[in-house]
């Protein structure tokens, strides 16, 4: 792993206790993703980043088949002249700011409607990961606009119990994450095929296999929307489908059967109770048929049994 403190060219006007504070302070690279569809909840998002204190940060937003029309001041801007997805809009974005001189320390991946509830988020999240340097990345707790709600699916491990209880964790809530630039690199940055869903289960498997863990800063709040997914048409089939490609790209081969049967079975209880079964199974059958189009990278066994450890066997 590279160091947490890169040095940085000297600011002209500055003098040397200016220069001193800023050679200590980390990079941090901010990738966030619009298609104009939420101009007050962006530019609310962006002033709470803007706001942030004791770390460089550099932003870039990509316009996901669109010209962004809100930017900060300052930031870099990525126009791309289709929606590519999620995975891939980020990763454009990485790119653009993986140009700069010199590199980052870390990217943080923000939702557009998403804030900082205070002006030390991105240097808890780095303090973090300081003092945790096993972790490949550093989840901070999400919460609802009255900053105590987090649904389940908002806590990155499968036994919930008290969501502000910290501790290494195995998934990943995508839009709210610091990331080593080194590990999201070794790693080849997100799997822009999924276009949308479970890229996140996808980047942590990655993460794992290469050794790491993540880590949970359940004390460490961020602010989003409390909505469902399943209130997208899309959900349904994209999850199912992603669901496949997941576990074909990252398991090994024994084991993609039996989380492929936990799913089933998930899927069939929902059947009972009519909740997109007809969408799933529709989503199942293309993620079967298009596996062999997945770059598969089975994690060893060793990494299995990590992750087990960790609270989460890879097949659930």
């Amino acid at each position: 792993m590279t160091g947490d403190q890169r040095s940085v060219p000297p600011l002209a006007g500055t003098d040397c206790a200016e220069q001193e504070s800023r050679v200590a302070r980390p990079i941090v690279d901010v990738v966030l993703l619009t298609m104009n569809d939420r101009p007050e909840e962006e530019n609310a998002s962006q002033a709470t980043l803007l706001a942030q204190r004791g770390v460089d940060v550099r932003i870039c937003v990509v316009g996901n088949g669109c010209t962004p029309d809100v930017v900060p001041p300052g930031a870099h801007t990525v126009v791309l002249e289709e929606n590519i997805g999620i995975p891939g809009g980020r990763n454009e974005g990485a790119r653009a700011l993986a140009e700069l001189d010199p590199p980052a320390d870390y990217l943080f991946f923000l939702d557009n409607d998403a804030s900082f509830p205070s002006d030390d988020v991105l240097a808890r999240l780095v303090a973090e990961a300081q003092q945790h340097p096993e972790a490949g990345y550093v989840q901070p707790r999400l919460t609802g606009p009255d900053d105590t709600t987090t649904p389940r699916r908002w806590v990155p491990r499968l036994r919930v119990g008290d969501p502000g209880r910290p501790g290494t964790i195995t998934s990943m809530t995508e839009g709210v994450v610091l990331i080593r630039l080194t590990v999201f690199d070794q790693v080849g940055g997100w799997c822009e095929g999924l276009f949308l869903y479970h890229e996140g289960f996808d980047l942590s498997y990655r993460i794992w296999a290469r050794g790491y863990t993540g880590w949970y800063a359940a004390t460490i709040r961020m602010h989003h929307p409390v909505t469902s997914p399943a209130r997208h048409a899309l959900f349904h089939r994209l999850s199912a489908r992603n669901r496949v490609w997941v576990a074909y790209r990252n398991l090994p081969t024994p084991l993609i059967p039996f989380y492929l049967l936990v799913w089933t079975a998930a899927t069939a209880v929902r059947a009972v109770r009519g909740d997109g079964a007809r969408e799933s199974w529709r989503g199942f059958r293309e993620g079967w048929a298009g596996r062999h189009d997945q770059d598969r990278r089975p994690m060893s066994w060793r990494t299995a049994w990590r992750l087990t450890a960790a609270g989460r066997p890879p097949v659930l």
